[in-house]
């Protein structure tokens, strides 16, 4: 089959590997039809996450038809179009009967690994690295589902596109739980940092929790004007702004600050000028530091006193000049977290069947899957206005087909 393989720093490729097969009962294999580049997707692109391989197949927002059942599966048949949860649950463990999906405590493959730098090991992702199981992705013409009887879900309309409910694989439940860990409470106003895909979701699940106002704060005018337009957002271009962000967030707000604010950025944060931007640049280009964390110290500053700080944009490893004395003497609240996908899956598909939102609205580019390699490029350095990007692995592209 051909899949987009990881062959180091800003070298991915789309290549032939083998076949997957089911390995254990509990498999299934999905015929892929749609597969999504994830803004996560990017620190393994951009070696910010440790623990890649050569050969490691990518992906973690897939979905399609499933070919083989392994034989203790009865929730799916062959024909049966799925979505995969970019979380490997078993559905058994202390964290999976909590409800706490993305802390599952037997999928992890690298769990001694993980917990040498996090103390406790997460649960297994989809083409994630060998800290989250080493499994491969989903941006690949078929993908193994391993414990499938737990997480996927069949799409049983089948007047919905792929397009509509793709993104139930992650980043509109992302987006979703970032709102609920934001303890939005009516009227209140919400600030997100970044305005890509996750950003995006999370202005519009804002609103499902009766915000009363959203900021949105990026540099990039698509991503700004699609937040302003989709989102009803108002923005902050803090390349162009008249003061600094903190600046503009008092005015707007009278001087009392955002009471929620969500970190949709997460590790790879980019700042003009400011010198804590530029020192966690420096650091980073020389390996002194993984994580560059000026969104969360800005977000810091600018929460209002006793508000909730969200923070579903990824983090790696190790940040440094958190102004912690800001957040505890402020009575500040911070929840994050890999999202627990099985808790929303089936909530927000019901908000799709029924015409509440349509997510394809954040689609920019609708590929074949043997142009992601440039296309990873293209959403990395956002070029040609690219926000997301879905890939097609079962639509070969026109050079191919005209080779054969």
């Amino acid at each position: 089959m051909r899949a987009l393989v990881w062959h180091g720093k800003g070298d991915v490729r789309c290549d032939t590997v083998p076949d997957p097969i089911i390995e254990d009962p509990r498999d299934i294999i999905v015929k892929i039809t749609s597969t999504a580049i994830c803004g996560s997707d990017l620190h393994l692109y951009d070696r910010y996450m440790p623990a890649m391989e050569k050969g490691d197949i990518l992906g973690h927002e897939p979905m399609g038809e499933v070919v083989e059942v392994g034989s203790a599966i009865t929730k799916f048949q062959k024909g049966d179009r799925v979505v995969v949860p970019f979380t490997i649950c078993c559905g058994e463990c202390f964290f999976c009967k909590k409800e706490l999906w993305s802390c599952c405590d037997r999928t992890n493959r690298d769990k001694e690994k993980a917990e040498k730098l996090m103390g406790h090991a997460p649960a297994g992702l989809y083409g994630y690295s060998h800290l989250t199981g080493h499994y491969p992705g989903g941006q690949a013409e078929y993908l193994r589902v391993p414990y499938a009887d737990v997480s996927p879900f069949k799409i049983e309309n089948d007047s919905l596109t792929d397009e509509q409910v793709l993104f139930l694989s992650d980043i509109f439940p992302t987006g979703y739980m970032a709102a609920e860990n934001a303890e939005i409470e009516p009227g209140d106003t919400v600030a997100v940092w970044g305005c890509g895909p996750v950003g995006q979701f999370c202005i519009q699940s804002a609103w499902m929790f009766g915000a009363g106002r959203v900021i949105a704060i990026d540099r990039v005018p698509e991503r700004l004007e699609m937040a302003r337009k989709q989102g009803r957002a108002e923005t902050i271009n803090f390349e162009k702004s008249d003061g600094t962000v903190y600046e503009r967030m008092q005015e707007m707000t009278g001087g009392r600050g955002a009471d929620r604010c969500i970190d949709a950025v997460g590790a790879e944060a980019h700042a003009t000028g400011s010198f804590d931007a530029l020192l966690d640049k420096t650091k980073a280009s020389v390996f002194l530091a993984t994580d560059r964390a000026h969104v969360l110290r800005e977000a810091i500053w600018c929460c209002r006193k006793g508000g909730t700080i969200s923070v579903p944009g990824v983090y790696i490893g190790f940040t440094d000049k958190i102004p912690f004395g800001a957040f505890m003497n402020k009575g500040l609240t911070m929840k994050t977290g890999q999202t627990h996908m099985k808790r929303y899956t089936q909530k927000l598909l019901a908000k799709i069947d029924s015409g509440e939102i349509d997510p394809s609205f954040v689609i920019t580019h609708n590929r074949p899957l043997e142009e992601g390699p440039g296309l990873y490029k293209k959403f990395r350095d956002k070029e040609d206005g690219c926000i997301k990007v879905v890939l097609k692995p079962q639509v070969k592209r026109l050079d191919r087909e005209t080779e054969r």
